[in-house]
């Protein structure tokens, strides 16, 4: 059976699908227990035996609390993990905030040793007993330092790997484009920088920024991890109050988070000197390392991990990447991830490149329940197609006639709910947008039945031509797959925020937006529809226009609505541009 976009895959990238059809490794990829810790547990039992990653299983020693000493005289602490009996094994250095012990040992220092590599799995400054104070995204100057101290050692071959997801993957590419000696990177659902992820097309990533922010704070001391797990339930509850952006810290942590209060304050701005030592975008191709990359459709950091594919292919690297139908927390993707590692670091480190596929792009097309190999992004024959909106809120191929604008009222005193989407914490599987589509502030347009499949791989934009009655305005996008049933799926979306100097209005008022929706690799099918939706808000994913351009840290809290109107004439043919591939 089909799975839709909402559906959990039935086979994993390992194991050498073609271009089209199912993958081998079914168990890499089925649809975990519900207990996290269990399913973790499960999988590291079966790495431990062989079953995931043929090979050897080596006895495994640890060393624990190495003192790592950085450049201002701070200690950080680190374990070591040790194949026995190997002499100089390949090395891999994990950064992490999140603690060295427990799932994290076991799924990156205890299965990577078993499978012959030693491990150094460090605790990121101020946390879990390492010195200082936490400084998040602030990791290149400990990064180097780490480096320095790992060629000092006598256990050191001379090359060494990196790994791991989320802030893991973050803390590689603050050491990527300054070490040399870095044959390998494996990242999964990161990106080179932070800023565009927290401010998506200058709106405010509220909640996921809440959320981290607040598990953060919660994480270390006693009871830490039970404590956190309760970080998005504060969120949530902090958010629904309706209170301004700069006091939701305190509802949520109890006290004020100063990294939150940092993001309120520094915005969208590149050139902002808050970013310049925590930004390495604009170092991706100057990095050596052999990189492989994992995301996940559903992740609120693929757009910029695909960017930092293609700077990496820009500069003539031949980087690998795999997409599946993965939120961020994803547990699915752990032992996809490993397994892939695994044969990138044989590869890069010990020359066995045996386990490489033949493709470097791998990708689960969502709505077709297929894995395709394709060997680059984006996909060779790949043509993007406008889908113009319509008059009578339809959706079609083809250009508009004439007709007068839709209009909604955006009032951020009642701001427009998401359903569904892209989020850090929590699942973000497609979700029914029917309920949201019934709104008077959500605009929808539907194309008739589909008379054959529509298969769209890579990226998204829109162009949308709206009059707002305000200077300050947000203009959200989103495509839905309307199944027979009438079901209403979210695929992908985005948003851009207007202020301005931002999409200047022509002489009628009239501002062309140009909108940057999430990549997608999804079969529409034939009977389904395409819908579009354009609303003014996505709350509480990106924080409410106040339509005053009050700063989010201090603003007065004063909120006014904005009315819209949205063109699709052929003078401003409103339009969604789709990556559809041939078939």
């Amino acid at each position: 059976m089909p799975a839709g976009p909402g559906r959990a895959p039935r086979t994993g990238p390992a194991g050498g699908a073609g271009r089209r059809g199912r993958g081998t490794g079914a168990a890499l990829a089925a649809r975990p227990p519900s207990v996290t810790n269990g399913y973790i547990s499960e999988w590291h039992e079966r790495v431990a035996d062989g079953r995931v990653m043929p090979g050897a299983a080596h006895r495994v020693i640890v060393r624990r609390d190495l003192p790592v000493p950085m450049r201002d005289g701070v200690t950080l602490l680190a374990d070591r993990y040790i194949p026995a009996g190997m002499v100089r094994p390949p090395t891999i250095l994990i950064r992490s905030p999140y603690g060295r012990r427990g799932a994290i040992g076991l799924a990156y220092g205890w299965a990577f040793a078993r499978r012959g590599f030693q491990v150094v799995l460090q605790s990121c400054r101020g946390t879990f007993g390492s010195g200082g104070e936490p400084d998040p995204l602030d990791e290149h100057e400990d990064g180097m330092a780490t480096v320095e101290w790992l060629r000092s050692r006598p256990w050191y071959g001379g090359r060494f790997a990196m790994h791991g997801p989320s802030y893991l993957g973050y803390t590689q590419w603050a050491v990527a484009p300054y070490a040399r000696d870095l044959a390998a990177m494996s990242v999964q659902v990161a990106a080179s920088q932070f800023r565009d992820a927290a401010y998506i097309g200058g709106s405010f990533a509220l909640e996921s920024s809440l959320i981290w922010t607040t598990l953060a704070a919660r994480l270390d001391g006693p009871l830490g991890r039970a404590r956190a797990l309760l970080a998005p339930r504060l969120t949530r509850r902090a958010v629904r109050t309706g209170r301004p952006p700069h006091e939701l810290d305190l509802l949520s942590a109890g006290r004020p988070l100063p990294f939150f209060r940092e993001l309120l304050t520094h915005h969208a701005d590149p050139s902002a000197p808050y970013w310049r030592k925590r930004d390495f975008s604009d170092r991706v191709g100057e990095v050596e390392a052999a990189v492989t990359l994992l995301g996940g459709w559903y992740d609120v950091f693929l757009p910029w991990q695909v960017k930092d594919y293609l700077a990496l292919r820009a500069a003539g690297r031949r980087p690998y990447l795999t997409i599946g139908p993965w939120y961020h927390l994803d547990v699915r993707h752990w032992p996809v991830a490993h397994a892939e590692a695994v044969a990138w670091f044989r590869a890069h480190l010990l020359g066995d490149a045996s386990g490489l596929r033949a493709n470097p792009v791998r990708l689960y097309v969502t709505g077709a329940d297929e894995w395709q190999d394709h060997p680059d992004w984006p996909v060779p024959g790949m043509r993007p197609e406008r889908w113009h909106l319509q008059p009578g809120f339809a959706l079609d191929r083809a250009g508009p006639a004439g007709s007068g604008p839709d209009r909604f009222r955006y009032d951020p005193r009642s701001p427009t709910p998401v359903i569904g989407g892209p989020v850090l914490v929590g699942n973000s599987e497609p979700r029914d947008n029917r309920p949201l589509e019934a709104r008077d502030d959500v605009l929808v347009y539907t194309s008739p039945a589909l008379a054959a499949d529509v298969e769209a791989i890579g990226p998204v934009t829109a162009e949308i031509f709206v009059r707002p009655s305000r200077e300050h305005a947000d203009v959200v996008v989103r495509v839905c797959d309307v199944h027979p049933d009438g079901r209403s799926l979210n695929v992908c979306e985005g948003v851009r925020r207007l202020a301005p100097g931002v999409a200047p209005p022509d002489a009628d008022g009239v501002r062309r937006v140009p909108v940057e929706l999430w990549p997608i690799g999804h079969r529409f099918r034939r009977g389904h529809r395409i819908r579009v939706h354009v609303a003014g808000g996505a709350y509480p994913r990106i924080a409410r226009n106040t339509g005053t351009g009050e700063p989010l840290l201090g603003g007065g809290g004063t909120m006014v609505p904005t009315e819209l109107e949205v063109f699709h004439d052929p003078r401003r043919p409103s339009s969604v541009i789709l990556p559809v591939v041939p078939r």
